[in-house]
């Protein structure tokens, strides 16, 4: 299949690894834009599409919900010029740092508790425990 030719929702299903109800989900909620019809009433597909489904597959599986994922589509769909895209990439990656910030502090705590004392963490898991109960 040469980057001209167009698919099926079965064949991009096949390509992509997703679904083909996973692909009419994410049409029917905006994630993805709806595509071409062909003559005989069937959507149509392009390479571009394959693109998309693997950023919303990795950009999923890192944890972004799909409302997010739209928005980061819809802001790249948006984009101007190169500095416009860069613009949107330097936030994202503040907002990963920051995530990841929070992750190594939450580590961090976890990993504390690990290390603490039988007795301490027993009071600390009671504060968790409604207060009739103590």
């Amino acid at each position: 299949m040469t980057g001209r030719e167009l698919m099926t929702r079965g064949q991009l299903a096949r390509r992509s690894g997703v679904s083909a109800a996973t692909i009419r989900f994410y049409e029917d909620s905006g994630v993805l834009p709806p595509p071409r019809r062909g003559e005989n009433g069937y959507r149509l597909y392009s390479e571009d599409y394959l693109i998309k489904l693997k950023f919303i597959s990795d950009t999923r599986g890192l944890g972004y919900r799909l409302k997010d994922i739209k928005e980061i589509l819809h802001q790249l769909g948006q984009a101007e010029n190169t500095v416009d895209l860069r613009k949107l990439v330097e936030e994202r990656m503040g907002a990963i740092e920051e995530q990841i910030a929070l992750l190594l502090s939450m580590h961090a705590m976890l990993g504390n508790l690990l290390s603490t004392d039988e007795e301490t963490v027993q009071a600390y898991m009671a504060t968790f425990r409604p207060s009739d109960s103590r």
